[in-house]
């Protein structure tokens, strides 16, 4: 029987490069769209570590908007598409689901973009379940 590794605690430390990391990610994916970050709304983002961030951004134009960063491909969207974090996670597996099946199904699709497109399924399908997952929103 194989042993089972017993994971150690995340230290503060550890947390807080993790949490510095994804909002380095986030920001640089929001300027890379045009979007210049002003202010980070930390009561309504959220921290799934060592999985995903939540980010509810306000921008340097006074607009708002949620970024996703963590373990899955960054992605953005206005915050007129979710009202909070839970609701986000929906829109993105949504998203993500539609994008990939265009993706996969599209002309001409090389191996590049089906895997991509495979990833953004699997991802997908992750969020979806964390969305539905009460403890994770107590």
């Amino acid at each position: 029987m194989a042993e089972q590794q017993e994971r150690q605690p995340i230290s503060e430390e550890e947390r807080a490069n993790w949490v510095r990391e994804q909002f380095q990610k986030a920001n640089k994916f929001l300027a890379e769209n045009g979007v210049l970050f002003d202010t980070v709304i930390t009561e309504e983002s959220r921290y799934l570590m060592p999985y995903l961030a939540v980010w509810k951004i306000r921008a340097m134009d006074s607009k708002l908007y949620w970024v996703i960063s963590g373990d899955l491909p960054t992605d953005f969207t206005s915050v007129e598409n979710a009202t909070d974090a839970k609701e986000v996670l929906r829109h993105f597996a949504m998203h993500w689901q539609l994008k990939a099946e265009n993706l996969m199904n599209a002309e001409g699709a090389d191996d590049n973009q089906k895997a991509f497109g495979e990833l953004l399924v699997n991802r997908a399908e992750s969020l979806f379940a964390m969305q539905n997952t009460p403890d994770f929103w107590v």
